[in-house]
């Protein structure tokens, strides 16, 4: 089967009531993902690569990260994800231990499945974090773009996106999800505060048609 029959038959697939929002971002499920994945393509294998020394992760000794693969029909599509705590944020070396390393081994496979259509769009949102204990205070950054500096999007914002993008179906996340993409980013939190407000009154619009 052609890879574009493959995508086209997993992006088909509504994973909507099979994801869990927190923390404005969205997770699906490894073991479903990989249930699903098999139903539809049995033959379908799952690689966790092992650096040089046979340990399930690589490291440039400050910090950690996992590859893994998902081949199906014979295409494999690989993914490299950070090893990170629930801020995502990249845990320094000398405090991982090998329940992080595994929390990211099935983070990274569920990506490296989406890469063949399954669930793709929520990643519109990104990954789900783990549980953040305590509050923490959002502060303003800058960030650098062509012609100067921008304001990078508020916090209010993002949950605003989040929530507007969890009411459209599978269809029309898709479309949200290719329009950030094509801004060169993969989460609402890198985008501009222009970016995600116009991006925000669209989908508002589209909500609005439906009603």
């Amino acid at each position: 089967m052609a890879q574009e029959e493959i995508y086209k038959k997993l992006s088909k697939v509504n994973v909507n009531d099979k994801t869990e929002a927190k923390n404005g971002l969205t997770y699906l499920s490894w073991a479903w993902a990989w249930g699903v994945l098999k139903e539809n393509f049995p033959t379908a294998t799952y690689t966790v690569y092992e650096n040089q020394q046979g340990w399930n992760y690589f490291t440039d000794g400050k910090t950690a990260w996992v590859k893994t693969g998902v081949t199906v029909e014979g295409l494999e599509h690989i993914e490299y994800l950070p090893v990170m705590d629930f801020r995502n944020k990249s845990i320094p070396l000398e405090t991982l231990t090998s329940f992080d390393v595994n929390k990211a081994i099935q983070r990274s496979l569920t990506k490296a499945i989406s890469r063949h259509g399954l669930g793709l769009y929520i990643y519109a949102g990104e990954d789900l974090p783990e549980d953040d204990t305590k509050n923490t205070e959002y502060k303003p950054k800058q960030m650098v773009v062509a012609g100067g500096e921008k304001e990078v999007i508020r916090e209010n914002t993002v949950s605003q996106l989040q929530e507007a993008f969890e009411q459209l179906n599978a269809e029309e996340r898709t479309k949200v999800n290719h329009h950030i993409m094509k801004l060169g980013v993969l989460k609402f939190s890198d985008l501009t505060e222009a970016q995600g407000r116009s991006l925000l009154l669209n989908i508002q619009g589209l909500l609005a048609k439906k009603q």
